[in-house]
């Protein structure tokens, strides 16, 4: 399998404070790679060191090829991201919310016409194309949000707690668009606090007080830890922790 994502020893510091200590994973293309943490565990730490965001202390890591001390503006060239927090503008229609952000990662008119009707098409969405983004249900808001970062078709895709605040069918319905990108060649790596998504990833790590205290696959970490569940997977391993926020 291709790797999209490499990090050996990546570690962040703030003064004294060790955020994130050696991290060291691979991901590979088309991987749904859950990222999991408490909070204060140094989870988003990680991910903006990937996202090209915030400059590493010390080791290595490369996201789409890309250096993530010398190449940042290229690596969020290619990539997506979502945070938890709807990034789309309410005041816009959903039409000029998605021509926005196609023309904001340079598309041209023909292109950003063309993804436009493709994306409206897909979420079916197209008698809302002139409603304002704020009159949405928030599942849809989300699902929009989510194919608005796949507008570029970007070789990975953050997801940061994509689902927080919608109702379990729509959430099942936020994970058909996840399958559907992670088949089509686009790696996944999405953090949540719910466990039963966990279950949804092909890999999973956890971290803990700053270190990745496991990575495998759902159904290998339940059978290490004796857990019924991920949710007692994680459980197990955060009640170590020593340190919040």
């Amino acid at each position: 399998m291709e790797t999209v994502i490499s990090t050996d020893k990546l570690t962040k510091r703030f003064g004294d404070f060790i955020a994130a200590h050696e991290l060291s994973f691979e991901v590979g293309k088309g991987e749904i790679f859950g990222f999991l943490g408490a909070n204060g565990a140094g989870k988003t730490t990680a991910m903006r060191m990937l996202c090209g965001l915030l400059m590493p202390s010390s080791g290595k890591a490369s996201v789409a090829g890309f250096d993530v001390y010398t190449e940042t503006e290229k690596i969020k060239r290619n990539i997506g991201y979502m945070s938890q927090k709807f990034s789309l503008y309410e005041d816009l229609t959903v039409a000029e919310n998605i021509r926005f952000y196609a023309g904001i990662y340079g598309l041209s008119f023909s292109d950003i016409k063309r993804k436009t009707d493709e994306l409206l098409s897909k979420l079916g969405m197209q008698g809302e194309a002139k409603k304002l983004v704020s009159a949405l249900p928030l599942g849809w808001k989300q699902k929009l949000a989510f194919s608005v970062s796949l507008v570029h078709e970007p070789r990975i895709v953050f997801l940061d707690e994509p689902t927080g605040g919608v109702d379990p069918v729509t959430r099942r319905q936020f994970w058909d668009l996840i399958y559907y990108a992670a088949n089509s060649g686009v790696t996944v790596f999405v953090t949540t606090h719910y466990m039963d998504e966990a279950e949804y990833c092909d890999r999973v790590s956890i971290m803990v007080d700053g270190v990745i205290a496991a990575l495998d696959s759902p159904g290998n970490l339940k059978k290490q830890m004796n857990a019924p569940d991920m949710e007692d997977v994680f459980y197990q391993l955060a009640r170590k922790a020593k340190r919040s926020e």
